[in-house]
């Protein structure tokens, strides 16, 4: 609003009357304009252009009436007051009818004339603040809305799940992780009832509904006990600006694969204190009787001491040897390998002639079965060479006493095979599902001899997944193992084969 109190449109065909309106509102502050006709006021009309008309009721030409409406529909908050010489109670109830405020009978005094236009700005500067409050509303209900929006779908897209309750312990939010983490599938939690002990674990709900009352503390975080997956639940009481209670709301978080982690960790420390004491309690005691001079007389005894010497420490080289490779595997990317057109026919004989040694050693001998024209795979040299080492020094280790290994390849669908069997120990059914697992290995009898970390076939298993492969182990106690490994052939129907398959391999 400008200074002056309002605009005023004043439309009379006599001008003696439009003239004296004008002198009368002008020192009141008002700013007057004057039109002679209705078609000269609508020229003058546009949105806002005036606040108040004050209109005769008959003029030649377009009508009073007439007028009022076509100004009502260019400025529907316009008041309008009518002014006629032929006052009567109809033609007041038909200006009503059509929008107009009030009516000023003439002739009309000065007083009257202010008084009428003073009340219908007042009701014009109501309208107008109505109307400004009205869209103030809507644009912060549009915010609002757009926020809840927001939330939502943050709070959809989040991959913990979140469930919250108002003051009445009534459900009023969740999102679908919640049901995935608690294998909710076959009914909905209803909104603005109770949260079903049907649906959700009596642990979660019971320090849900004890939250609020727990004034020392504002977030709890609880481990979830039972189920496939570990869950952890962070409890928070919601407040207000006041500290009044709104309700509780909780997150749950997958921990599945930090307690699978400190497992690990668990078994490391384990496996590495139980490698390292054996063969260096050995060592130290082979070397005290050397010490002690008992052997200075027995060559042969001393020689043996030596070379059971060097045998722990060989176990002991490896275990480091394991360990490493182990590290260096999980922290490798794609960027550190050079995937080239390898044919593998060369990669497993040189690998044979390099395991030959340790097959001699352990009376196993190594028999090669390769096809004849292998189609080659987009792979890293240097890894396969390591993933080909591990899975026959693993055959060597597990078998028996004139046992063979037979390292066998040959082409399928999509795939190069490679396969390594042996006719050792076994493994058992049981046990089969572990395998690849870090530090997990197969305890027996048949097994105690064989020192090792647990982490070749971890390193096989990572080094075939990297290569869009998959590795397949099959095995019998007491008649030996077969583990089999399937590379994507290079070039467009490798990929394909490997694109198709690996959703699968991941379910896995």
């Amino acid at each position: 609003m400008t200074s002056h109190a309002g605009r005023v449109i004043v439309v009379d065909d006599e001008p003696r009357m439009a003239e004296g309106c004008k002198r009368v509102l002008e020192p009141a502050g008002y700013e007057v304009v004057t039109a002679d006709c209705g078609e000269r006021a609508l020229e003058l009309a546009s949105p806002g252009a005036f606040d108040l008309a004050l209109i005769d009721l008959k003029m030649p030409g377009m009508s009073g009436l007439d007028l009022l409406r076509r100004l009502r529909e260019i400025d529907p908050s316009l008041v309008c007051i009518m002014v006629t010489a032929y006052a009567t109670l109809e033609t007041a109830v038909e200006a009503t009818k059509h929008g107009a405020y009030d009516y000023l009978a003439k002739p009309f005094t000065p007083d009257e004339l202010e008084s009428a236009a003073g009340k219908a700005l007042a009701l014009r500067r109501l309208s107008v603040e109505a109307e400004r409050l009205r869209e103030e509303a809507e644009r912060n209900l549009l915010l609002v809305a757009d926020e809840r929006s927001r939330t939502r779908t943050i709070i959809e897209s989040m991959a913990d799940g979140v469930m919250v309750t108002n003051r009445e312990q009534q459900l009023v939010l969740w999102n679908p992780a919640l049901l995935r983490l608690l294998g909710i599938k076959d009914e909905l939690p209803a909104l603005g009832e109770p949260p079903s002990p049907r649906l959700f674990p009596a642990e979660l709900l019971a320090w849900m509904q004890a939250a609020p009352a727990n004034e020392a503390a504002t977030r709890v975080t609880r481990e979830l006990p039972g189920g496939p997956s570990h869950l952890a639940a962070s409890i928070a009481v919601i407040r207000d600006q006041a500290g009044e209670q709104l309700g509780v709301v909780a997150v749950l978080q997958d921990i599945t694969e930090l307690k699978s982690l400190q497992q690990a960790m668990g078994d490391f420390v384990s496996l590495v204190a139980h490698e390292l004491r054996a063969p260096l309690g050995a060592i130290a005691q082979y070397l005290d009787v050397l010490r002690s001079g008992i052997t200075s007389d027995q060559p042969e005894k001393e020689q043996h001491i030596l070379t059971r010497c060097r045998e722990r420490t060989a176990s002991l080289s490896q275990l480091v040897s394991d360990l490493l490779e182990f590290s260096r595997t999980q922290a490798v990317t794609p960027r550190d390998r050079t995937f080239t057109d390898l044919d593998l026919t060369e990669v497993v004989r040189e690998t044979a002639e390099f395991m030959a040694g340790e097959a001699a050693h352990c009376g196993v001998s190594i028999d090669l079965d390769l096809a004849p024209a292998l189609p080659p795979v987009a792979a890293d040299r240097d890894e396969m060479a390591r993933l080909l080492t591990n899975l026959m020094s693993n055959a060597i280790k597990y078998n028996r006493e004139g046992g063979s290994v037979t390292v066998s390849t040959g082409a399928r669908s999509g795939y190069v095979a490679i396969e390594v069997a042996d006719t050792g120990v076994g493994i058992a059914e049981s046990a089969l599902p572990r395998l690849g697992e870090a530090f997990f290995r197969v305890k027996s009898p048949q097994t105690a001899r064989v020192t090792g970390t647990g982490l070749g076939l971890s390193i096989c298993r990572q080094i075939v997944e990297a290569h869009h492969g998959h590795l397949e182990i099959e095995s019998k106690m007491g008649e030996g193992s077969l583990f089999r490994v399937l590379l994507p052939k290079a070039g467009a129907e490798g990929r394909r084969v490997a694109a198709a398959t690996a959703p699968r391999d991941r379910e896995r």
